[in-house]
Order: structure tokens, then C-alpha cells, then sequence
């Protein structure tokens, strides 16, 4: 399938810029500002206050949602003060409540891994944001922020090769693509934003690197270049006060034979694939191979057992809504570091309490620490063809377990690799 790259605004275009404070999105305002678009900065205001302030006293910077709010929009006031550029604050606390917070930590108690910073994208920043600016009377031929990604349109219809012999409509939606820069590639955490959306979104430093975005925000002495790089959603040190609303649950942690090796503080500070922090003795490294929420229990495995064949994903987002109804090949990531890998996806029709359409995942080679409440997302070309919610993983043959381990043993011995 080949695409082309969907055009970025032009002189006298009204854009919306989703302004944080950091130099990625300030660039792209001062960018747009020099090409002679018409700017308007906006800011999300989501810190409801609600959590105190660290036992030592120290202050944060740089993290999604935190007290540090307050000094983020002060600058980007002062960028746009000087800059000539109209600057709104959108308040969507309520939202990122419920859509980010809560489902947080519900999927934690779940025994889940959530990833909030994908669920944010989609219902907060290019959901409750924009809805803000329209209740504003704003309107805008473009929305842009600074996320690393880029925007292309297939040449011809979909189903993009998926196998189906025919399809209802034409339909060429806009979709995301890989970024030039493939260590701050976001395109994972963008999955899904519906393709209706994506038509008047923009990423301008979609071919840039992030040492030509520094380079560039110092030529033009932007305050947020001697900024430091953002964290995700919020500090780690933070964690442990925002669970402090229910108390956690003890239970026991087991291995997979279901002998009793020690006890966990509750299963919201566990994760799939976690060796750290367990309180367990052993002759051989353990990690978290699995999650009981029903039971209460938190299982441990040797490294080998944590390998899956293939996986169960539901709440699948399709570019326009695009459902495939048979099975077609891939490459796939599971979690934002991992590197894409060949699957096959095909509709799952076992029985599950789903939400929507539910498809399995099959690996060519099997994955380490499937998570459950991650975010497995499809690629073909580079280009997002859709993405779903982890249900549940699929055992591997010991057989292709070790050849597995083996492969993943090189690929992590690789120069800058993290695991």
C-alpha cells in the first residue's frame, strides 16, 4: 500500500496549538507563527490539587499531571505574551478525572497495566481539549502540538490488503505513521485517535530529530529549550499517595504450581514481568508471570514462563472504524519499547466477556511479559492499521521458548538497548 503525506498549514491558516510549556510544542508555535499563520496557544488544566505535597518537601518538574501545572502555564503565557499569540487555558479536570485517574488506578486494582498516556490522547488532549475550544466559539483549520508522529493517507481504499475481497465504501482515512526520529517515535501512544480527528490535526516536527528541535528552539532563544524533557503521567513518587484513597488488599504471592512463597501489600503495586521489589526469596530470578484480581494473588515465574504464543485483545480502535473480518499479517508492538515484531491477526470467536470485536495476535516468534490492560498496536508499513487492549495471553511451546530467549538475549545485548 503506498500513502502520502498529508500537508501542513499554510500561511493565513488559523491552527491551534496544544501548548505544555516544553520546547517541543513552543517550536512548533514559534514555526507556525514565522510561516504567518494565525496561532492560538491553548492549555490543558487538569491539576485538581488533590494530592499533598511530598513528605520531604521537594519539588516536581516536567511530569503530566502534578503540581508544577501553575509554573507550565505562567510560561506559556509569557511565550505567547511575547510571540503576539492569543492564549486560552481549557480546564478538563473533570474529564482527566474520570478518563485517566480513575480508569488508573481501577486498572490496577484489576490486576491490569494500564497505559493512561494513550487513554489521555484520545479522550483528553484531542478529545476534551478540543471540545473546550469549540465551546469557546474557536474555530481552526488546524490543530497541531509537538508529538513525533506523522499523518498519511493511503492512495487507494481500504482494507489496505487485509485480506477481505471486498469492501462497502471507499474509504481513504487519515492514519498515523512512524516519525523520522525512531527514538521519540509517539505514534504508539496516538493509536486511537479516531480518523475523523486526525483530518485537521498536524505534527510539524514529524521529520525532525529532537537534537534539530534543541538546535532550533535555541536559535530562536526559547526559554523552553534549558527546559528538561517531560516525564509521563505522573511522578513515580506519587504513586503510593494517589492509591492512598482505598487501602490495598494483602494476599499471598504463589508460583505457578500454587505453593505460597511469600505475601504482596497489594496486587496495584504489581506488574506483568516485574523481577524488582518482591519481597521473595528464590535460588533463580522470579517475575510477575500473571495477576489473579479474583483471587488476590500475584504469580512468580522463572524468566522462560513469562514468553507468550499469541495474545487476546478487545476495545480495538481501526482507522475509520474499519473492522477486518479475516486474517492478515503484520508487525505488531506490545508495549511503547518493544520493537515491532511479525504477527498474524486474525477475529478470535472464543467466548469473553469483550468489549467490542475481539481479535487474537499471534506471534512468528514469542513475546516476553504480555501485559494485560497494555496496548497491543498493528503496523503495516509503517503506518498504524489499528490497535486493542491486551485481554489475556497465550502460552508458548517450551521449544520456541528458549529459541525466543535466545533471540531477545542479542537484541538486549545490542548497543543503547533497554529492555
Amino acid at each position: 500500500m503506498k500513502y502520502i503525506e498529508l500537508t501542513g498549514p499554510e500561511p493565513g491558516d488559523t491552527v491551534v496549538v496544544g501548548l505544555s510549556g516544553g520546547v517541543d510544542s513552543t517550536l512548533v508555535a514559534a514555526l507556525l507563527k514565522e510561516k504567518g499563520c494565525r496561532v492560538i496557544g491553548v492549555t490543558m488544566s487538569q491539576w485538581k490539587g488533590d494530592l499533598p505535597p511530598l513528605p520531604d518537601g521537594r519539588k516536581l518538574h516536567g511530569s503530566c499531571y502534578g503540581p508544577d501545572e501553575a509554573q507550565d502555564i505562567e510560561d506559556c503565557k509569557k511565550f505567547c505574551a511575547e510571540h503576539d499569540i492569543e492564549y486560552h487555558v481549557i480546564d478538563v479536570k473533570e474529564e482527566y478525572q474520570k478518563q485517566v485517574l480513575d480508569y488508573f488506578k481501577a486498572e490496577y486494582r484489576a490486576g491490569r497495566t494500564p497505559n493512561p498516556c494513550i487513554r489521555c490522547n484520545n479522550l483528553v488532549k484531542f478529545g476534551a481539549l478540543l471540545s473546550g475550544v469549540e465551546k469557546m466559539g474557536i474555530t481552526y483549520d488546524y490543530f497541531c502540538t509537538g508529538h513525533y508522529a506523522r499523518l498519511v493517507r493511503p492512495t487507494e481504499s481500504l482494507p489496505l490488503s487485509y485480506g477481505d475481497t471486498e469492501y462497502p465504501h471507499s474509504l481513504t482515512p487519515a492514519m498515523i505513521a512512524c516519525a523520522t526520529d525512531s527514538a521519540k517515535d509517539q505514534a504508539y501512544f496516538l493509536y486511537r485517535i479516531p480518523s475523523a480527528t486526525l483530518e485537521k490535526v498536524r505534527f510539524p516536527l514529524a521529520s525532525f530529530k529532537k537534537q534539530d528541535v534543541f538546535k532550533m528552539a535555541k536559535e530562536r532563544s526559547l526559554a523552553a529549550a534549558e527546559k528538561e524533557e517531560s516525564q509521563d503521567f505522573i511522578p513515580s513518587e506519587y504513586f503510593e499517595i494517589l492509591f492512598k484513597d482505598k487501602p490495598s488488599v494483602p494476599g499471598d504471592i504463589i508460583d505457578l504450581d500454587g505453593h505460597v512463597l511469600g505475601h504482596h501489600r497489594g496486587i496495584e503495586h504489581y506488574t506483568v514481568g516485574q523481577r524488582r521489589g518482591l519481597g521473595v526469596s528464590s535460588s533463580r530470578p522470579l517475575y510477575v508471570h500473571s495477576i489473579d484480581s479474583e483471587k488476590n494473588l500475584v504469580v512468580l515465574a522463572p524468566d522462560n514462563d513469562l514468553f507468550s504464543a499469541s495474545l487476546i485483545a478487545d476495545d480495538w480502535a481501526w482507522p475509520a472504524g474499519y473492522e477486518p473480518q479475516t486474517a492478515f499479517s503484520a508487525m505488531a508492538k506490545i508495549r511503547l519499547a518493544s520493537r515491532p515484531v511479525p504477527v498474524t491477526v486474525e477475529p478470535y470467536c472464543g467466548e469473553g466477556d469483550f468489549k467490542g470485536k475481539a481479535y487474537r495476535v499471534v506471534f512468528e516468534t514469542p513475546q516476553r511479559a504480555v501485559a494485560p490492560g497494555q496496548s497491543v498496536v498493528i503496523y503495516r508499513d509503517g503506518v498504524i492499521s489499528g490497535g486493542g487492549v491486551i485481554c489475556k495471553a497465550e502460552k508458548a511451546d517450551s521449544a520456541d521458548v528458549e529459541k525466543a530467549a535466545e533471540e531477545l538475549k542479542k537484541i538486549e545485548s545490542e548497543p543503547n538497548h533497554s529492555r
